[in-house]
């Protein structure tokens, strides 16, 4: 087994993304130098536990550490108090001390639900990632943002806890759904747009061969990944700045997950995708960027075959106020001020509230039209 590192150099808690292929079968050898009694809990979820869980297990056993494990439902609506609560009343069961370790065997839904439950649990108990999705790969897994949904919004409940170790196996990725990779494909390309854009045009080349399976591209992309969100991580932990410009297209995302429930009409990877769409057009008719840099945006995850506008979502959609009114809901408003993430081209992001709520309303006006 080879494996590439990232270090997230966090001061008293830092620790390393391994990234490459086999790491799951490994995963008892990796993690027992972290553990100071044999024994962990895994939490996972019933899609990833049929894939998955047995590999994992496998791995413990070889290392002698001994496990047990919960499954919880798969998708979105698991992210919620019902499910959460059930995690933490099951760590408690298992007397899982501070010293311990759980497991998050899972995508970016298990990855932020087992995170927030480990940093409330006795006030903190350690984790470990083992993200089996893109998305969870190149971005949930890393920084350390925990939280569940709520009615009110998305990721509304939450705390910063950094885990001990990040296990991003990209064979795993070989068993995604075709839709599930693309959508994590979502938050690849928005890594190139929020600060490289010689990354976003090493996408635009060799995007085709990562979604058809070429795993020195794909380790080559989680890594960038990986290696850009450490570096605004490790400047700003608890998003007091920069760290903000790792939400681009995530303020029309959001919003947009919570006119569908959640549910599997949007996936997160989509939203985002479709929100950074919609944030280089807003920042065009800002003129802040030409409306090069959006069309080009739009070309990429078209050819990509993603969801790009508000017409490739199905169902019914609110009306732009509303749409407005769920995105005023977002984690970015300061003093009653909705921040978003804007461009002045590709590769250059950067965070203002300097956005007129009717140049919004007037894109998603058009875009709903459309629909």
């Amino acid at each position: 087994m080879t494996c590439q590192t990232v270090r997230v150099d966090l001061p008293g808690r830092a620790y390393d993304i391994l990234i490459g292929v086999g790491l799951l079968a490994d995963a008892g050898a990796l993690i027992a130098p972290h553990l100071r009694r044999k024994r962990v809990a895994i939490i996972t979820d019933e899609t990833v536990a049929g894939l998955h869980l047995a590999t994992l297990q496998a791995s413990l056993d070889a290392a002698g550490i001994a496990h047990s494990a919960l499954a919880l439902p798969s998708g979105e609506a698991t992210k919620g108090w019902e499910q959460f609560s059930r995690a933490v009343e099951w760590i408690l069961t298992e007397k899982i001390e501070r010293s311990d370790l759980v497991i998050a065997l899972g995508g970016g839904v298990i990855g932020d639900l087992v995170g927030f439950a480990a940093a409330v649990v006795r006030r903190g108990v350690r984790f470990v990632q083992i993200p089996t999705t893109l998305l969870a790969q190149v971005d949930s897994s890393v920084g350390g943002k925990t939280g569940i949904n709520t009615d009110q919004g998305k990721n509304l409940v939450g705390a910063f806890h950094q885990p001990t170790l990040v296990l991003a196996d990209t064979g795993l990725l070989a068993t995604l759904p075709p839709r599930d990779f693309l959508a994590g494909y979502g938050e690849v390309v928005k890594y190139g747009l929020l600060g490289d854009a010689a990354f976003f045009e090493w996408l635009e080349v060799n995007g085709p061969d990562i979604a058809a399976g070429d795993i020195d591209k794909r380790n080559y992309a989680v890594r960038r990944s990986c290696e850009m969100k450490a570096e605004i991580v490790m400047r700003d932990e608890t998003e007091q700045g920069d760290r903000a410009l790792l939400n681009l297209g995530h303020t029309f995302c959001h919003a947009l997950e919570a006119a569908t429930g959640y549910s599997s009409l949007l996936l997160h990877g989509e939203g985002v995708a479709i929100g950074c769409a919609l944030a280089f057009e807003t920042s065009a008719r800002l003129g802040l960027c030409s409306q090069e840099e959006p069309s080009r945006v739009h070309a990429h995850l078209s050819a990509m075959g993603m969801k790009v506008d508000l017409k490739d979502i199905p169902g019914d959609l609110p009306n732009a106020d509303a749409l407005l009114a769920l995105m005023a809901q977002d984690k970015k408003v300061l003093d009653g001020k909705l921040r978003f993430i804007m461009a002045r081209g590709i590769g250059e992001a950067f965070v203002t509230s300097d956005v007129p709520s009717d140049v919004v309303r007037g894109l998603l006006a058009e875009e709903l039209a459309r629909r």
